[in-house]
């Protein structure tokens, strides 16, 4: 779900449909349909968004005062089958997407002519994105799996110039390593992001941390979030997919405030 225009925006994959809700009362205002299969949603201006696709090679262009799809961005050089672009990050008139399941690049979109002008090769399957206060694109590509027929490569954590789309710097993580949900404090001067573990590090790090923020005991850590608000950190544990997951509320200095259960395989947070 993506907060904008006092709206609640819910994109729901396996449905080909987003939602738009009323935050009060949580009752369906609206929807946007025709979606191969949606993931993510970014608002370009109140008369224009874009919303990613999986198994497609389009990102296509909605309007959401009319719930209307009103084009595509064809991404060059991608496949409509294996195709896949997700999460979305702006700076100035240019969007980026990570381009994830089976593929390997970061795009960037001109929204003023909804068409890819640059594209950056990276590692193998970039999971998540986040841009910091400095404007620079963090992204850590999970690698893959053995035997997959589009490759593997180590999984890396990647901190890319937005204006130039150059690569400041790579770190790599251990080969077997599952590196995912990377975000960023309010401040956007941290990255954490699970790898069994919950870790943490700060943007002006000039090497991966040796002990994790928070350790794995007998957890299934599947999604976090960290509160703009007052940085205490929220941690979602699936346990065995099957019963209700719980999450653990951590402090800055990852002290455990509290821990509530949710529902099943709870996999994402929002923040009004």
């Amino acid at each position: 779900m993506t907060v904008y225009g006092g709206r609640g925006w819910i994109v729901v994959n396996n449905s080909h449909v987003v939602f738009a809700i009323d935050l009060t009362t949580f009752k369906e205002v609206g929807r946007i349909t025709g979606l191969t299969s949606p993931r993510y949603i970014h608002f370009v201006s109140d008369d224009k968004a874009y919303v990613t696709q999986l198994w497609d090679n389009r990102i296509f262009i909605v309007d959401p005062k009319r719930y209307e799809v009103t084009g595509y961005i064809t991404v060059p050089d991608m496949a409509m089958e294996s195709g896949s672009t997700e999460q979305m990050v702006q700076y100035g008139k240019y969007v980026y997407c990570n381009c994830w399941s089976y593929q390997n690049s970061i795009i960037k979109i001109d929204t003023e002519t909804d068409r890819v002008v640059d594209r950056l090769e990276v590692g193998v399957q970039p999971e998540s994105m986040v841009m910091d206060k400095f404007n620079r694109i963090w992204t850590v590509t999970d690698g893959g799996y053995e035997g997959s027929p589009y490759g593997q490569s180590t999984p890396a954590l990647y901190r890319i110039d937005a204006e130039s789309m150059i690569i400041e710097q790579r770190w790599d993580f251990r080969k077997g390593d599952e590196p995912r949900s990377l975000r960023l404090n309010g401040a956007r001067d941290k990255i954490y992001w699970i790898n069994d573990d919950v870790w943490c590090m700060d943007i002006a790090a000039t090497r991966l941390p040796v002990r994790p923020w928070l350790e794995s005991r007998g957890t299934r850590y599947y999604a976090l979030t960290v509160s703009p608000a007052d940085g205490d950190v929220y941690v979602a544990d699936a346990i065995d997919y099957q019963q209700q997951g719980v999450i653990y509320r951590y402090s800055p200095e990852a002290r455990l405030k509290d821990e509530f259960y949710v529902g099943v395989t709870p996999g994402a947070f929002c923040w009004k």
